[in-house]
């Protein structure tokens, strides 16, 4: 949800000498005023102009790869300053923004080598230790990063970037109150500071302070009408409090973000509108497992209104799917597509059916385990002596949340002396945890005989309950209605909701979420009541 910032280059240094005409000197100081003014369309032809006449002109090269970073065209811009930087490997403005462009293109580890060049010839320079923390903050070294923004705000007090920068790295080490600070002052140095002004509303939200993060990412947008993060945010924070009216319009974003890869087709959109009857659709997920699991459900909706429903999936989910209803074909993503008229990403469709929470397609089970792999995973278990319960402690490990989601298997430790049969439904299993695996032989564990969701989808339908934390696999079971005891971070993803320890988008699910000292702790010791008194009746 957060929106990163580093310093972005502005240009401002008087041009050098250099041997050329004052025409050619007199053009370049146009091009600066007309480049710190932001008319970059007009500033860019007359840095071009210059190459044309001296092609190794460091000025007019290191401002157009400036120009080009603020286009977003990184890899031009990155050619241009390194060109520029052959000429004077020592210039510290033009090593920092070299940085800043390394930044954008996620190459951190060369960021730091070119700002640690500049601060080593200049050490006072505020915008290196700037972009160096930004690089190290991407790297996971947080608190070097929060050391090095420091450093750029002793340098210059009234660093506006730098202290949304620090709010970040905080939040990052969950100092919320630390990080709202942090972005409070950004704001009180640059009032309409549109980045900090999201940044600081994602902090509230977590601080479960609604009204006033939705203010914050009103302003936000207020200040940058098309902030494409600004409006996601505020759309999650609808849909977290109920509000599908507008949460849902205002997710749309979503694609027109580069948290995200949207699809270009040529087939329009659909979202409810048009007449699909006797049509071709194709429906595509977007995101992870969990959301294509969860989303399926608005398929035999699409197919109610007479469309011939092609849907594309991930590949560990083809076969699983295939079993929906009022679905023609299912293919994975990568495949080649076969023709169709109109496309909508699952996401959207609940928009297209105008969902409110009273009218979420709930009934269960939606999905179903190939005959095939139930049969062998029925033989695989055997008969049944006692209770038996899955168990998820992790998800997938490059989630931006995998931190808060996922826990380790030692953290369940306190359930296993119940007796009931325990059941590892972890296809990934992490080092750590493998090695209790194999220190404690009560958890029965398959998971190199998972190979797709299918495997999984049987093994769920062989069990009594599945204790997940926030996976794909609490959706799988909620999508097969089997019961699902789902654990939560003390800021859910929106589709649980707040404050309930149910969920209308699964009947069979409860949920268990975590108490404002966010830890798990309490969360295992109310499971493991919950347990007891289930296997107690």
């Amino acid at each position: 949800m957060s929106k990163r910032r580093y310093q972005r280059p502005i240009p401002g240094r008087a041009p050098s000498a250099f041997p050329a005409t004052l025409k050619i000197k007199a053009e370049l100081q146009n091009a600066i005023a007309l480049h710190q003014h932001g008319r970059l369309v007009e500033a860019e032809p007359i840095y071009q102009n210059i190459l044309r006449v001296l092609p190794n002109h460091f000025d007019a090269q290191h401002l157009l790869g400036v120009l080009r970073h603020q286009q977003g065209r990184n890899a031009e811009a990155l050619k241009l300053i390194r060109a520029a930087l052959q000429q004077r490997p020592n210039e510290v403005v033009a090593l920092t923004n070299c940085g800043a462009v390394l930044n954008e293109l996620k190459r951190f580890d060369e960021t730091l080598a070119s700002c640690n060049k500049a601060i080593a010839i200049k050490p006072d320079h505020a915008e290196a230790f700037n972009n160096r923390g930004f690089a190290l903050k991407e790297l996971k070294r947080v608190d070097e990063a929060l050391a090095s923004f420091d450093k750029a705000i002793a340098l210059k007090p009234n660093y506006a970037d730098a202290f949304n920068n620090r709010g970040m790295a905080l939040h990052a080490l969950k100092r919320l109150d630390e990080a709202l600070a942090s972005y409070d002052k950004a704001i009180v140095l640059r009032p309409n500071y549109a980045d900090a002004l999201n940044n600081r509303g994602i902090v509230l939200y977590e601080l479960k302070r609604h009204g006033e993060a939705l203010a914050s990412f009103d302003k936000a947008i207020a200040v940058r009408r098309d902030y494409a993060h600004a409006h996601w945010n505020r759309a999650q924070l609808r849909l977290i409090t109920g509000d599908f009216a507008r949460g849902w319009a205002e997710h749309e974003w979503r694609l027109t973000s580069n948290a995200f890869l949207k699809r270009n087709f040529p087939q329009p959109l659909w979202l409810g509108d048009e007449e699909i009857n006797g049509k071709a659709i194709l429906l595509h997920s977007e995101q992870g497992f969990g959301d294509t699991i969860q989303f399926c459900r608005y398929v035999p909706l699409v197919a109610d209104r007479g469309a011939r429903v092609i849907l594309e999936v991930q590949k560990p989910l083809q076969e699983l799917m295939t079993g929906l209803t009022g679905v023609i074909e299912v293919i994975s993503k990568g495949e080649p597509l076969p023709d169709f008229d109109f496309q909508c990403p699952l996401l959207s469709l609940p928009l297209a059916f105008q969902t409110r929470l009273e009218t979420i397609p709930s009934a269960t089970p939606y999905l179903r385990p190939p005959a095939e792999a139930l049969n062998t995973w029925q033989a695989r278990l055997g008969p049944k002596r006692r209770a038996r319960i899955g168990l998820v402690w992790s998800g997938n490990a490059g989630h931006k949340r995998d931190q808060d989601r996922s826990i380790s298997l030692h953290a369940l430790l306190p359930l296993l002396d119940i007796d009931a049969t325990f059941v590892s439904l972890q296809k990934d299993v992490r080092p750590a945890d493998a090695a209790v695996l194999d220190q404690h032989g009560r958890i029965l564990n398959f998971c190199d005989a998972l190979g797709s969701f299918s495997d999984t989808a049987a093994l769920i339908s062989q069990l009594d309950l599945i204790i997940s934390v926030d996976t794909s696999v609490a959706h799988l079971a909620g999508a097969l209605g089997k019961p699902v005891w789902v654990l939560l971070t003390f800021v859910p993803d929106w589709r649980w909701l707040l404050d309930r320890d149910d969920n209308p988008w699964y009947p069979s699910a409860r949920l268990f979420r975590q108490d404002d000292m966010r830890t798990w702790d309490s969360v295992i010791v109310s499971i493991r009541e919950a347990v007891l008194k289930l296997l107690a009746r």
